[in-house]
């Protein structure tokens, strides 16, 4: 006896971004182990310390999560909602993780080569850990702050969008370039370098030889 199989397509917006995460899903770790491997080499380059490159990599990954749980936190459990004229979804945009991802990384990695490159030209002429993170803050902290104040400033301007993608984007790299600037890399960078000493800056012979010689001069 013929039968027919009828099928029904899921439409909407849960179901879009659904179909989207499974798509991009295969790649996200891809994508994140090159931002991680690549920030870690431009580091180890630029100041010539396994130990330094792991710390801003590390710091870089926890502005990245403090970017996510923003999105979280504002766009998926709907906080603030009423404030920033918006209607919660439910979830956050599967290009999310991707996008915040990458944009996060570059920044962050502007903001840790300038504090980096200044602490390593203290060090290098003194061979004190302490002095060299003191005016590397004092030579580069207000260029940090004033550059992620205007990062601040361009990113919240999309935030009177009425679109919520854009919205969303502006305000949560507002809110993580914010906390990035201020608390990862003027407060928990400095502190941990501090706390490590001599040992931060230390260049084993065998990669002395590998890596090129770079110097800074600010």
């Amino acid at each position: 006896m013929p039968f027919a199989i009828h099928t029904r397509r899921v439409v909407g917006a849960a179901a879009e971004n659904h179909d989207l995460e499974n798509v991009i899903a295969a790649r996200t770790p891809l994508v994140f182990g090159l931002l991680i491997g690549l920030g870690f080499l431009l580091l180890l380059i630029a100041v010539g310390s396994p130990l330094v490159a792991f710390v801003g990599v590390v710091t870089n990954l926890a502005s990245i999560a403090a970017a996510f749980g923003v999105a979280k936190w504002i766009f998926q459990d709907g906080h603030l909602a009423g404030a920033l004229n918006f209607e919660r979804q439910g979830f956050v945009d599967a290009w999310g993780p991707l996008f915040f991802g990458a944009i996060l990384t570059g920044v962050a990695m502007d903001y840790t080569l300038f504090l980096l490159s200044s602490a390593r030209e203290h060090y290098d002429l003194t061979d004190d850990p302490q002095y060299a993170m003191r005016m590397a803050l004092r030579t580069s902290g207000r260029v940090v702050l004033a550059a992620a104040g205007v990062m601040v400033a361009v990113f919240l301007t999309f935030a009177l969008s009425g679109p919520l993608a854009p919205k969303e984007m502006g305000i949560i790299l507002a809110v993580a370039v914010f906390l990035d600037a201020l608390l990862i890399r003027l407060v928990v960078l400095p502190v941990v370098l501090r706390i490590a000493g001599r040992a931060a800056w230390h260049r084993p012979a065998w990669l002395d030889k590998m890596l090129p010689y770079v110097r800074f001069a600010h």
